[in-house]
Formats: C-alpha cells, sequence, structure tokens
C-alpha cells in the first residue's frame, strides 16, 4: 500500500468518512548554504523523494482533530484567537491553521502520515507544514502562492513551536521541482531553479543520518542566531548579508573571537553557495568537492554545530568515492549528504556502517534521496 492509500485508509479508519482530499510536501536536503537564512542570505536546498502526506476535511464547528500513524495519541483543540501551546508534535500542523485561522470558516479533521525521517536534518517539520498549509489554502480556497504559505508555514513553526528557524525549510518544500534545487534569495525572496543534472552522470546524493537526535527549539540554535545578530549590530548593518568576504578583517577587529568566527561562517558560506550554483551551471561538478568540504570546516570549526558523528560521515564518503560531502541542515546531530555514483552507494553505506562501529558510534543509515516536487494535491 503506498503512502497517499494509507493516509486515506488511516483517516477513514480514525474518523469514520472519507477526506475531501490528500495534500503532499517533500522533506528536503540542503546542497550547500547553512544557516544563512535567517541572516539574510543565499541557500540551495532541493525536495526529496521522502514526503509527509496529509488527508483532510473541513467541520462545522471550530474543532480541530488531528491524527497520525507516527505514534501519538488523537489531538483535538478548539481554534481560536488564542495560540495553541504545549502539543508536542501537533503544534506544527495546528500552528499553521492558527496562523490562517482568520480565513477559515471552521475546523477540520486531519490525518498524517510521512516516510521523511524525523531528526535527520531533512526538515520533517515543514513537510508537515506545507502539506497542511496547501490543503488549508485548497479547501477554504484563500489564494496564497506558494511563496506565501511558505511564509505562513515558517511564522507558525517560529510563533507557535517556537523554533526560530528562516524561510529556506518550507520555501524549498513548496517550491521544489524534480531533478533540480531551488536557489533561494532570503531577502529578496526571489527563487531560481536550477538544473542538477545529477541523473544523467549516475550521481545520486547519498544521506547518511547519524541518528544523532537534536533539536531547534533548545539552546544552541537560538545562541548562533543571537550571535549573528549581535555581529551585525556591531559591524553597523541590518544583516549579515550585507557583508562580504573583503570586510572580514573589519569584522576581526571589532568583533570577540567568538561573534567574529560565527560572522565568518555566514559570509563566506554565502560566497559558496553563489560557487556552487556557477559549477552547476556550467557543468563543473569536480569544483564542488573543495566547496562542500569548505563549508562543513566552517561549520565545524567556526559555527560549531558539527558532532564526531558527522565529521566521520564525511570523512568516510570522502575516502570511498564521494566527489563532495558534508554535513547538512541545522546541525549539532542529524545527516550528512555525499554525492557519488550510483553504483558506488552499496560500498559506501558498507563503509559506513564499518567506521561508526569501529568508532564505537551508534549504528547510522544510508540512504539515496532525489530531487523532487514540491507541495501539491495529490487526491
Amino acid at each position: 500500500m503506498s503512502l497517499l492509500e494509507s493516509t486515506s485508509k488511516g483517516f477513514e479508519e480514525l474518523f469514520g468518512y472519507k477526506p475531501v482530499g490528500v495534500w503532499s510536501a517533500p522533506g528536503r536536503a540542503n546542497l550547500i548554504g547553512e544557516h544563512t537564512d535567517y541572516n539574510n542570505g543565499f541557500v540551495f536546498p532541493f525536495g526529496i523523494d521522502r514526503r509527509t502526506y496529509a488527508a483532510m476535511a473541513p467541520r462545522n464547528d471550530n474543532r480541530c482533530r488531528v491524527g497520525t500513524s507516527l505514534g501519538g495519541a488523537l489531538v483535538e483543540i478548539e481554534l481560536s484567537h488564542q495560540k495553541p501551546e504545549g502539543l508536542d508534535w501537533a503544534l506544527y500542523p495546528l500552528g499553521v491553521a492558527w496562523v490562517m485561522r482568520q480565513k477559515m470558516t471552521g475546523g477540520f479533521d486531519l490525518y498524517l502520515d510521512s516516510d521523511v525521517p524525523v531528526g535527520a536534518g531533512l526538515s520533517s517539520s515543514a513537510a508537515v507544514e506545507c502539506a497542511v498549509a496547501i490543503a488549508i489554502d485548497e479547501i477554504w480556497e484563500q489564494g496564497n502562492s506558494k511563496k506565501e504559505l511558505a511564509l505562513i508555514c515558517q511564522k507558525a513553526e517560529n510563533e507557535v513551536a517556537g523554533a526560530p528557524t528562516g524561510i529556506m525549510d518550507q520555501t524549498a518544500s513548496m517550491l521544489a521541482e524534480t531533478d533540480a534545487a531551488v536557489l533561494i534569495d532570503c531577502k529578496s525572496l526571489d527563487t531560481e531553479v536550477i538544473e542538477l543534472g545529477l541523473g544523467k552522470r549516475d550521481l545520486v546524493v547519498a544521506v547518511i543520518d547519524t541518528q544523532v537526535s537534536h533539536r531547534h527549539s533548545d539552546g544552541g540554535y537560538r545562541s548562533r542566531r543571537d550571535a549573528c545578530e549581535l555581529g551585525a549590530k556591531t559591524m553597523g548593518v541590518e544583516s549579515l548579508r550585507e557583508l562580504a568576504e573583503a570586510d572580514l578583517p573589519s569584522a576581526r577587529e571589532k568583533l570577540d573571537d567568538l561573534t567574529y568566527r560565527r560572522v565568518r561562517h555566514v559570509v563566506t558560506e554565502n560566497q559558496r553557495v553563489l560557487d556552487t550554483v556557477d559549477a552547476l551551471k556550467a557543468g563543473e561538478l569536480e569544483k564542488l568537492g573543495p566547496l562542500f568540504l569548505a563549508s562543513h570546516a566552517s561549520m565545524r570549526d567556526d559555527f560549531e554545530i558539527s558532532v564526531p558523528e558527522l565529521d566521520l560521515a564525511v570523512e568516510t564518503a570522502m575516502e570511498n568515492g564521494a566527489i563532495a560531502s558534508r554535513m547538512t541542515g541545522g546541525g549539532f546531530g542529524g545527516a550528512a549528504i555525499a554525492l557519488i555514483a550510483k553504483d558506488e552507494l552499496a560500498n559506501l553505506e558498507q563503509a559506513v556502517l564499518a567506521a561508526f562501529e569501529a568508532a564505537g558510534f551508534g549504528q547510522p543509515r544510508v540512504f539515496a534521496v532525489s530531487a523532487s516536487a514540491g507541495a501539491k494535491r495529490e487526491s
């Protein structure tokens, strides 16, 4: 049974009637551009072929009932001006409903199913938000563009779920296209779809999920965002996007060492994103290796968001046929990605499993993903 079928069936079994439709949205992997989004910088994500499905039907009252195959009891609330609180995973779908409530004429019944790995840095939360947002938008004919829906989902994650994330995850999940990545200017919100062309080179994106868990809402993410804001204020700019690599010597003089290193990561990472896009447009994939490794080193040493498992994943990938590898996502655990020939994937998996076992780490998961379409109606 497909996820689409199981989601529709799960809704019917839980609520006793059929949904009016099923919508889906992908998780995302970020090729490059980490912690640049909330600094008005550049990011370059793609939607993955792991998706969250949302079966929904409107109600005549203001009640919202949310169930899922992923564990946890049925959650019920009254949709009102009062912000939802204390609902754990259900804050993601119900936060979206709360932001969109003014153009809704009632509540809904909702059932969620997903094969996006949770805690792997693949934006499982954004996939939930975007699937729910596009469902609400269509059912109540709200007429939002996909970019507007991405902003709604970000607002829900920031204000209701309490995670101070930027706009990348939701924009990627909404706007993704097959065999392409989306260059996002997080200042202007301009986007450009860039063909990856991995298939014609028999390359895949391998995800090495360390299975080290992370939570965005804890202090690590917030402290880095605070450091970036302090750096921008001290340098007299609205955001770190306004700084170029030529400004780094001045930044070193004005900032304490920790803040300087946080700033240096963001400034150099922005340039690496643009260099990666240029390399792909020119078909020069060999240039991605040094760019990805420099990105990983910057996240490890300057932004300090890597963990030993991620460092080992990248090192092992590069020693076993990958043309480029780096950690991806917010950090503090999660996954690394590697661009590798399709016929080398099995060898990479064995090498990673052996390396983690030798290091005394927990068992990772290694799987390939391909660039997939963004949020859409399925049935």
